[in-house]
């Protein structure tokens, strides 16, 4: 579907009469601004404009791209330079924080953008879900709990799920940035 054709016209019906014909008496239609559509799409849109500043001043090549999804904007700088994804994803998370607030500043409330860089996340979430999937398999057979290695809220969240999917249960402990995952069988 193009973005275009998800923007419907709203309709702003002030006075309808019903007058024995089929024609109203009096409609007037007010046009959605593509500017004033989707918030979503607004958050989207400040996060590529601030992130594409950031990219200028540093010099680093990448294509910016949005789309939204699950309730939450979701930007995308494509680029082989691993530099602004930096270790275990850390200028990632902090790209994205900055990025929240350029949205939060402009919008006034708390954004829930999710940033990916070079397809990090997407690899990540692989990665995690075959940890889960073995930690899973290891507390069926062992009946012990599976205490996994600390991880930023985005990758827990990914845990928690494909456990709760398997029929276990899982909980996080400690304090950032220790916080990691224990998988249990149901008591």
């Amino acid at each position: 579907m193009s973005e275009s054709s998800e923007h419907i016209d709203e309709l702003d019906v002030d006075q309808v009469e019903d007058r024995g014909n089929l024609e109203p008496e009096e409609i007037e239609t007010e046009d959605v601004d593509e500017e004033d559509g989707n918030p979503l799409d607004e958050e989207g849109d400040i996060a590529a404009d601030y992130l594409e500043e950031l990219l200028d001043i540093a010099d680093l090549d990448g294509d910016i791209d949005t789309y939204v999804e699950g309730g939450r904007a979701h930007v995308s700088i494509v680029t082989d330079s691993q530099t602004l994804v930096g270790k275990d994803g850390e200028v990632l998370e902090a790209l994205q924080e900055l990025s929240r607030l350029a949205v939060m500043t402009e919008v006034g409330h708390r954004s829930r953008l999710m940033l990916d860089i070079a397809g990090y996340r997407e690899s990540r979430r692989k990665e995690l879900l075959a940890l889960a999937t073995e930690a899973i398999q290891s507390v069926k057979e062992t009946g012990e709990p599976a205490h996994l290695a600390p991880m930023n809220p985005f990758e827990r969240k990914i845990v928690h799920d494909a456990v709760a999917a398997a029929g276990l249960v899982s909980e996080s402990e400690g304090v950032e940035p220790k916080r990691h995952v224990v998988i249990t069988q149901k008591q």
